[in-house]
């Protein structure tokens, strides 16, 4: 897996991300402390309406920016939003009220939508085989994985000796750092299409999606993703501490199982997928994960004890694996269905598309283990997860390699 660091370019860019993801995960550990600060137990409700910001942004930016940017080069863009994050990231320990917060954490999200989908789209022309751009997207979920666990181990540790607002301070270096590494990669060169309509460059990664079975199948999985990822994130810390009456530290573990998995099949994808179809591989995770949370919600409606609390970990770690089985190759589907012409606007609408699955069942989580309990909760969304996945079997068809790329230069033209 780690042969493809080789590539002068992608170990640049693979750096990028990986220290942008440090100065990230800082910042939502100062943000919640900043958020107490300024609403004290009203804190919850500040980082509610800040994270459905994150969401709104990510989901109506992407493809705006996409659209806007087509001939602007990849470089000068995503440096662009990297030194406009840094900026944003210095502002915040500067705030007094927490609509100044909203504003800057949706200027913040809005270079994030468009730094990200831009990255994402750049790497496969970095690494044109598919063998050396599958272990750059297994290295890519290790990095996100990683940076979920180590990022708080880091905070808390610089926590001991500072205080929370340096936090912030690196999260500057960090998106200082990927902007310095970005600079000194050298990019392929930037491909863009004729001159045409802005409504046509706007919705010209929503043609693709649509006239190609692989990608209206993704949509759908999508939906399955964010049904368990949505019960995991929302509900985790309420299963721990309330149901099972754990210490906070177990919070941290359960979320650690969750990762763990993910990462193990990260790690296992290459040789995976170079044995079976994407699609074998991607449906599986989407039978596997309303099937984990059927289980969960047998373990929530059974008494809480050192059995059923290790079965919860069992189910995170499952869920987890599941959810990579997913994620991993779905980029290999927006690369093998798309062009140099078309790729940032495919990847960017997968990118908003796929939030906009998260910022329905995030609410939808909280809602309902709020009001009907946590099994129940988990039996809808596994429900949800079942008819996303029947709908992904049943749109992804065999299409031959000559019929996609008609239907490629087709949307394109």
């Amino acid at each position: 897996m780690l042969e493809v660091l080789r590539n002068r370019t992608y170990r640049r860019l693979f750096s990028a991300q990986i220290v942008a993801l440090i100065g990230t995960g800082m910042l939502t550990v100062a943000l919640g402390l900043l958020a107490f600060d300024l609403a004290g137990l009203h804190a919850g409700i500040v980082l509610g309406i800040a994270l459905t910001i994150k969401m709104l942004a990510y989901v109506g930016i992407a493809p705006v920016v996409s659209a806007l940017t087509v001939h602007v080069p990849r470089k000068t863009l995503m440096v662009s939003a990297d030194v406009l994050r840094a900026i944003v990231a210095l502002s915040l320990p500067f705030v007094t009220e927490a609509w100044q917060i909203y504003l800057l954490i949706f200027v913040l999200q809005a270079a994030s939508a468009t730094f990200t989908p831009a990255f994402q789209a750049l790497i496969p022309d970095v690494l044109p085989q598919e063998s050396d751009y599958t272990r750059a997207l297994s290295l890519s979920r290790l990095a996100y994985d990683l940076e979920s666990l180590l990022s708080p181990i880091l905070a808390a540790a610089l926590l001991t000796v500072v205080s929370y607002h340096s936090l912030f301070v690196g999260t500057v270096v960090g998106f200082v750092g990927s902007a310095v590494l970005v600079l000194s990669a050298t990019l392929p060169a930037h491909r863009a299409s004729g001159p045409t309509p802005f409504l046509e460059r706007l919705t010209r990664g929503a043609r693709v999606f649509w006239h190609t079975p692989e990608l209206r199948a993704l949509l759908a999985m999508n939906m399955v993703v964010a049904s368990s990822t949505g019960m995991v994130i929302v509900n985790t810390v309420v299963l721990v501490q309330s149901h099972f009456g754990r210490a906070q530290s177990d919070f941290a573990i359960a979320l650690a199982c969750y990762g763990f998995g993910s990462m193990l099949v990260a790690l296992a994808l290459p040789r995976l997928l170079d044995r079976c179809a994407d699609r074998r591989v991607m449906l599986l995770g989407c039978v596997v994960l309303p099937v984990g949370l059927g289980a969960l919600a047998l373990v929530v409606v059974m008494p809480a004890t050192a059995m059923t609390w290790s079965a919860l970990l069992v189910i995170w770690f499952v869920l987890g694996a599941a959810t990579a089985l997913i994620l991993t190759p779905s980029a290999r589907l927006l690369r093998r269905c798309s062009d140099e012409t078309n790729r940032p606007a495919v990847f960017a609408v997968q990118f908003s598309l796929s939030h906009a699955c998260f910022a329905l069942t995030y609410p939808l989580a909280g809602v309902l283990g709020a009001l009907l309990g946590l099994a129940p909760t988990a039996l809808v969304l596994a429900v949800i997860g079942v008819m996303a996945t029947a709908i992904a079997a049943r749109a992804w068809t065999g299409v031959s390699p000559a019929q996609r790329h008609e239907v490629t230069v087709t949307v394109t033209a």
